[in-house]
């Protein structure tokens, strides 16, 4: 039975969030059960958000999108898992730190024990600290952040289970990353080589292909002319600052402008070197001048043509994205060398202006420059060309390099089943296109480290072949500060001694193992067979080809299988130009503010509204119809029980209420069905329909009837009252249990004013339970509510169209419908006369079937007519 004392004088959403969050934790709500078996476990594997960026609106939906299948699941019996974590390791953390406390990292300094960063951060003045300093300044911020992060995810209503939380700097997910690292490397899934790698000049890494972010850069095309035996031999470049580093140039063999070079030379303007003129498939007849100057390296083709062409090596671009100061040994000529010592140290930039200059003085530039935007690649968090340097970094094989394994990896997406389907071309598309294997590797600080060691030969060279790996038993390890297996610390360094791998993993490399660190792989043996693989992965399509596909490179080597059975893939919310949101755009919305003006069940209302894998529009005022339906279920539940309503099995006896019911029972059946089939927008649109017209309709017809004002009921004053009373708490039950998985703040503050339990313990509600209660919904006629809903709008219509109050008594009302709808309208007349207030109701069936019902002549107490 409710209790009245519960149940408000003004129900309000104000401060919702804020109580049942706190009663969720000390109830421990969504806390995981370590006994279920794993038939009973439903396993997500949701990602951890980067903590050192900012949360935006698109992250709230995608966010939210997971929570409602964490909800319907858990309603549905299931004991879900669901693990939070942080990403809190990475480039971006290590960009944040050094602008928040204006420092930047030199390996070379000492810890500094009492280091304190300076009051007033000059981000153009860096202080110098030690990679143990920097890296404490990295956890003091991360743990900041995660504070600020893990108190908007609560807001947001987010089922997770607490108590898993992990971090990708963690403990364990630095022993988890270590371990399956070292065993890549037994088997030989992970490599190191020296090669060509694309490389971020600003945080000064390399750079992953996953990474790359195409973007249109501004420049300019030379037309250079390099000396043939017959003349002039003119390319087109944008980049002429690397002509000290061209190795050849390249035509297509079929162009037969150029067929007559093959296999002769040219020399190269200003440097006077001479340079092999080849042919390549890959070179393009139609652009340019039809021949392409290749070098070490000003593009990915240029790693193609290098490497398939066995070319040399002639690097003149370092790691600083300035020109190398030594002056290359192929460089021959005292004019070369004196022009090369000129740009040395230049930024490419510089360098180029140089260059140009030069080739106007020596006549090489034909015409002058022409302006053109060209496609650049960048780090997807970069905002400087990437430039294309030689380094020895870690690699992970992923079929960039093997047929084979690349059919094998795509295979494994026709495995997984995608939410929604065509999400699997994405990934196959990706997967087909690879170039190189994954470069796990970054030249940063702030991140897992590579557990390996070298020895240094008698001369204190590095010996790379000869790898020191420690035990599994000794993870998580730091070659920066712990000493090799077998050496002292006073062996560091020095001939006969060690050293330390100076890189980390790049931060995809731990996070690629987000199903094992919080599945507690190695660790908790019981715990990891309970709930891997898992049931379901989720996040936004931009990351399919980064966090995705590197999860399921890792399962296949570690467990020979994928890593998760679904992977439910959400769109990009953009703004209302269809323009992706981003800060650099000014055009993100920040979550804090939308949650707070419009609360929290109506922005996830909205995020139900994005279908899995459709770009959703955002628009602040459709915030406004999730808040009008939240204080709608708050209202609804006050008034059905300010009623008195309370289940009463086998009370439902009228045939209105048979009706709601029957009508109910579809409804709860076919959102079941969207619900389990990860349609959830499809789940919210059957319920929130079902819900107006339940309030609009239904209980406008039996409000007088549930207070026990109308006597007309077919059996008596009592038992009609008895009917609508039980109806209504029947299907507030219901409806509540339905929109819980949306709207979980509201609907557990409606259901505590009259039931024991949260509500997102409850059973989501079924057909058969509707039927259990009470026999009178499977009789009941569905169609009936609608027929006597439209004959009662019809009535009201009529006195708003005589300006009337809708109290006003209607001394005489005739309706007109097929003989179907009539019956159906006698069955319930009742309810019709008390709502509309008709003393005289007069129902008439068609000469022959009309198109729905018609409401005639509508006869006004306070006026003779009006119709």
């Amino acid at each position: 039975m409710p209790n009245p004392s519960l149940v408000p004088d003004k129900p309000t959403l104000d401060g919702l969030e804020d109580r049942w969050v706190e009663v969720w934790r000390e109830q421990g709500t969504y806390t995981f059960d370590r006994g279920a078996s794993r038939e009973q476990v439903f396993s997500i594997d949701t990602p951890p958000p980067t903590v050192s960026g900012s949360l935006h609106v698109g992250h709230v939906f995608s966010y939210t999108h997971t929570d409602l299948i964490a909800r319907f699941q858990r309603m549905s019996g299931k004991s879900v898992f669901y693990p939070i974590g942080w990403d809190d390791n990475g480039l971006p953390t290590e960009r944040r730190v050094q602008n928040y406390f204006g420092v930047r990292c030199d390996p070379s300094l000492p810890y500094d024990p009492d280091f304190e960063p300076p009051a007033k951060p000059d981000t153009k003045r860096q202080v110098a600290v030690s990679r143990p300093n920097f890296v404490e300044l990295c956890t003091r911020l991360t743990a900041e952040d995660e504070k600020a992060f893990g108190s908007l995810l609560r807001h947001l209503g987010l089922s997770v289970d607490w108590s898993t939380l992990y971090e990708t700097i963690g403990v364990d997910a630095r022993t988890a990353a270590q371990r399956a690292f070292l065993r890549n490397l037994s088997r030989d899934e992970a490599y190191q080589s020296e090669a060509p790698s694309l490389w971020d000049v600003t945080f000064q890494t390399a750079v992953a292909q996953a990474e790359l972010e195409p973007r249109e850069y501004p420049g300019h095309y030379h037309r250079v002319a390099f000396h043939g035996p017959d003349g002039a031999v003119p390319i087109e470049t944008t980049r002429p600052e690397l002509i000290p580093a061209v190795v050849a140039l390249i035509a297509h063999p079929d162009d037969e402008r150029y067929q007559p070079l093959f296999g002769s030379t040219v020399r190269s303007p200003l440097f006077d070197v001479e340079i092999p003129v080849l042919a390549h498939p890959a070179a393009e007849m139609d652009k340019g001048a039809g021949i392409a100057m290749c070098c070490t390296f000003g593009d990915l083709t240029d790693v193609t043509w290098w490497r398939e062409l066995q070319l040399p090596t002639r690097a003149v671009v370092g790691r600083d994205g300035r020109i190398l100061r030594d002056t290359p040994a192929w460089l021959a000529t005292d004019a070369g060398r004196e022009l090369y010592a000129r740009i040395a140290g230049m930024t490419t930039f510089s360098a180029r202006e140089a260059i140009v200059a030069a080739l106007r003085e020596s006549d090489d530039l034909q015409g002058e420059p022409t302006a053109t935007l060209r496609m650049a690649n960048f780090y997807e968090k970069g905002d400087k060309p990437l430039e294309i340097v030689t380094s020895r970094q870690w690699y992970i094989r992923n079929g960039g390099r093997d047929e084979g394994l690349k059919a094998t990896f795509v295979e494994r997406g026709h495995e997984l089943k995608f939410v929604p389907e065509f999400m699997a071309h994405r990934y196959e598309n990706w997967v087909s296109g690879l170039n190189g294997d994954w470069l796990i590797s970054r030249q940063r600080f702030f991140g897992v480290p590579f557990p390996v060691w070298y020895r240094l030969d008698e001369a204190g060279e590095i010996v790379y072949d000869q790898p020191i790996v420690p035990q599994e038993s000794a993870l998580p390890v730091d070659p920066s500060s712990d000493p090799a297996p077998g050496f002292g610390t006073d062996q560091r360094g020095v001939p006969g001694g060690f050293i330390g791998d100076p890189d980390v993993m790049d931060t995809w490399a731990t996070s690629s193992l987000t199903p094992h660190i919080a599945g507690g792989w190695e660790r908790d043996p019981d715990l990891f067979a309970r709930v891997f693989p898992m049931d379901l992965n989720t996040h936004a399509h931009e990351i399919i080809r980064t966090w995705l596909f590197s999860r399921v490179v890792r399962a296949h080597y570690e467990n020979g299988s994928l890593p998760w059975k679904r992977s439910m893939i959400s769109g990009f919310v953009v703004d209302p130009d269809r323009k992706k949101m981003s800060k650099s755009k000014d055009n993100a919305i920040v979550p804090t503010e939308i949650l707070a003006k419009f609360g929290t069940d109506a922005v996830r209302w909205r995020a139900a509204m994005a279908r899995p894998g459709m770009d959703s529009p955002f628009d602040e005022t459709q915030m406004k119809v999730g808040r009008r339906l939240a204080i709608k279920v708050l209202n609804a539940t006050k008034f059905v029980l300010g009623a008195g309503a309370s289940i009463d099995a086998g009370a439902v006896t009228e045939p209105l209420d048979a009706s709601m019911l029957a009508g109910l029972a579809e409804t709860v059946r076919e959102a079941g069905e969207a619900f389990a089939a990860f349609d959830y927008t499809r789940a919210l649109e059957l319920s929130e329909r079902f819900f107006w017209t339940f309030c609009d309709d239904y209980v406008e017809l039996v409000k007088e009837r549930a207070y026990g004002e109308n006597g007309d009921a077919a059996d008596g004053r009592a038992q009609g009252t008895a009917s609508a009373r039980s109806a209504l708490a029947i299907a507030l039950s219901v409806q509540l249990r339905l929109l819980a998985p949306i709207m979980p703040f509201v609907t557990e503050e409606a259901w505590s004013w009259w039931q024991q339990g949260s509500i997102h313990n409850a059973a989501y509600p079924t057909a058969d339970e509707i039927g259990a209660l009470t026999t009178a919904a499977a009789d009941g006629d569905a169609a009936l509510l609608g027929v006597v809903a439209t004959a009662l709008a019809g009535i009201r219509g009529a006195k708003s169209q005589a300006k009337v109050s809708q109290r006003t008594p209607v001394t005489r009302a005739e309706v007109t419908a097929s003989s179907a709808d009539v019956e159906r309208l006698r069955a319930a007349a009742g309810d019709l006369r008390a709502a509309g207030g008709v003393d005289d109701l007069a129902l008439a069936a068609a000469a022959q079937d009309v198109d729905g019902v018609q409401v005639g002549a509508v006869e006004l107490a306070v006026q003779e007519q009006t119709g």
